[in-house]
């Protein structure tokens, strides 16, 4: 069982009428895994809420009009423009049998490393990840320690990862040395781009100088060539 929950109705409404139903309040969804998809419907702001918690990583358990299931979220659809959420799939899931879930990755204890001391910055260049787990298994969340940063070379890698009891990666052939994390000096990237904006623009001078004149000399030439006419 899962201590997240949202009701939803069996919905007949489809394709274009979609409009008005999303116009009442209400987000289509449907449900794949068991048999033919169920087309469902719930009100847009307690679907909401039950997103924001479950992620795509925990499961929900479903009232469809007293008929219970669990599901976990697999798909969610925005409006490019509002950014409002306009469809909802799940995915039903069986209390006993393991199922793919994405679950986010968190680092902690940056801030107490010796890298955070030397004023590096930490870029987190992967946030989620793909595991595998009974629905009970599931993460909701894995965490990473970071205080142990120091060098500007140092890095957080898949390896990094303790998975929980029950819990494996969803990928096979994993990737283990691939960056979760990396290190950057703030200081001496800034550096760096000044010098690169000092050198473009002592170019653009030396470039200026070496622009023939209408007559197709360089105005030093050009001026010795207007003296000797005179």
């Amino acid at each position: 069982m899962s201590d997240i929950k949202l009701s939803l109705n069996a919905r007949t409404l489809t394709g274009k009428k979609l409009a008005g139903l999303r116009a009442d309040g209400l987000i289509p969804s449907v449900i794949y895994g068991e048999g033919e998809p169920v087309l469902t419907q719930s009100a847009y702001n307690e679907t909401e809420k039950v997103l924001l918690a479950a992620g795509y990583h925990s499961t929900v358990d479903v009232d469809i009009d007293g008929k219970k299931k669990m599901v976990i979220v697999k798909d969610v659809n925005l409006d490019p423009v509002s950014r409002k959420i306009v469809n909802v799939e799940f995915q039903a899931v069986s209390a006993d049998r393991a199922i793919e879930a994405t679950t986010p990755i968190e680092l902690t204890g940056f801030e107490t490393s010796d890298a955070s001391k030397a004023h590096y910055t930490i870029l987190q260049v992967m946030e989620e990840i793909d595991v595998k787990a009974k629905p009970s298994d599931l993460p909701k969340e894995l965490t990473i320690d970071a205080s142990k940063l120091a060098n500007l070379d140092d890095k957080i890698t898949i390896a990094d990862i303790v998975l929980p009891a029950g819990v494996e990666f969803a990928e096979k052939d994993i990737d283990m040395n691939a960056a979760i994390a990396i290190l950057s000096d703030p200081a001496a990237e800034a550096a760096a781009r000044e010098a690169e904006e000092a050198a473009a623009k002592e170019a653009e001078t030396v470039d200026a100088a070496d622009v023939p004149s209408d007559n197709g000399a360089k105005p030093e030439e050009a001026a010795e060539g207007e003296a000797k006419a005179e």
